[in-house]
């Protein structure tokens, strides 16, 4: 069912590279997480304790594997590690390319030695040219570096860095949607291949509605401050109670139905209105009626009444309104997994579902070196080699 029979070997850690085997696990693919005696740097977070069992950030990126503790410093390490190759379908690891190579572990070293691994390097800009070895993270190459932050940041606004995550995840799911692309072409040329993504890929990406238009025109208009905006329905507005709403436009129409939901019908007969409103100032008089009808009015209200005319449009919800919403729940956004001391706690789910049928998910995150002797000893490994790697 699924990804069931798919062996993976994940040597990663923070998020990208984990995330993305995590999401083969939860589909059923037997995951092995290979840590250093150090331990993946997010196990840091929210300690796993017998008081506070269950990290939540290392289980989101992390649950439903068996974990392994080796030091491939060491020669006896890497040749454990080796071993598991020879036997894995895929490898994703996020281990920065000059380490590999002077190891023995980049691709070019082991595709002889195993001519049907899939290898997957998650980098931050890459596997070639001068910054293939600069460190990064979703803040620094998908964020910043990419130019997503500054097209989305009004430019009268100081900068701010993304959640923590963010743009990993987008990359992470790039990594399995490649890594399945050479599982399929695998079928029929019974070889593996290099698959990279980059975080500063799948930033370029995430922003290339906005990348299209400079690349073909040379220059693109990004995020504005809101009063230069120029679609005057469009966009946040504050309710009387003190919540914010989002309104987007999807067509012409919208203009009359915003002008009913507001109370302002007259608007449609005014000429200077006609669309489409090419003066910035008539732009800015709609924002400032639609400002002071939505003042006027609490959240639900102002839901109802744009509901009710067929506009597109949402809360700027909180996390903890998410996490109690029935609709999030209907469309899937929670899993419940167990904690690794006996209890359960829910956590974010993948971003898809299979409705007509999965593999089960919610097994725990593994601790440390959890796993380690039954692997190797399932891998083969004499009694004085797995002595040797513990």
């Amino acid at each position: 069912m699924l990804l069931q029979g798919l062996k993976v070997v994940e040597m990663s850690t923070w998020v990208a590279g984990p995330s993305s085997a995590a999401v083969m696990a939860d589909w059923g693919a037997e995951v092995v997480k290979v840590e250093s005696p150090a331990g993946d740097a997010t196990r840091a977070f929210q300690p796993d304790t017998a008081e506070s069992p269950g990290n939540p950030i290392f289980t989101n990126e992390n649950r439903g594997k068996k974990g392994v503790m080796l030091d491939i410093a060491r020669p006896a390490g890497r040749e454990a590690l080796k071993t598991l190759l020879r036997q894995a379908d895929i490898f994703v690891t996020n281990v920065r390319p000059g380490s590999m190579k002077r190891l023995g572990l980049d691709y070019a070293s082991l595709k002889a030695e195993c001519p049907r691994l899939i290898y997957a390097a998650v980098t931050g800009y890459g596997l070639t040219g001068p910054a293939a070895d600069v460190p990064a993270f979703d803040i620094t190459a998908f964020w910043t570096h990419s130019g997503v932050a500054r097209a989305m940041i009004p430019t009268d606004q100081e900068p701010f860095p993304s959640r923590p995550g963010f743009g990993d995840h987008v990359t992470a799911i790039s990594t399995v949607a490649a890594i399945l692309a050479a599982v399929h072409e695998r079928h029929s040329t019974g070889r593996g291949r290099l698959v990279e993504t980059s975080l500063i890929r799948a930033g370029a990406y995430a922003i290339s509605w906005d990348l299209a238009l400079q690349l073909r025109y040379g220059q693109v208009v990004t995020t504005q401050p809101r009063n230069d905006r120029p679609v005057g329905i469009s966009g946040f507005f504050r309710t009387g109670d003190d919540r914010w709403i989002c309104v987007l436009p999807r067509t012409l129409d919208c203009f009359t139905n915003m002008m009913l939901a507001i109370d302002r019908p007259e608007i449609l007969a005014d000429p200077r209105f006609e669309l489409p409103i090419m003066d910035i100032e008539i732009t800015r008089e709609v924002r400032a009626l639609c400002d002071t009808a939505f003042a006027g009015m609490t959240l639900a209200e102002a839901g109802e009444r744009l509901s009710g005319n067929d506009l597109a449009w949402a809360p700027l919800g909180t996390l903890a309104e998410l996490a109690a919403s029935d609709m999030a729940e209907e469309a899937g956004c929670f899993i419940t997994v167990e904690d690794g001391w006996g209890g359960r706690f829910r956590a974010p789910a993948a971003p898809a579902r299979f409705p007509e049928g999965a593999p089960p998910v919610g097994r725990a995150a593994p601790k440390l070196g959890e796993h380690t002797r039954e692997v190797l000893e399932a891998a083969g490994l004499t009694p004085d080699e797995i002595a040797a790697v513990l």
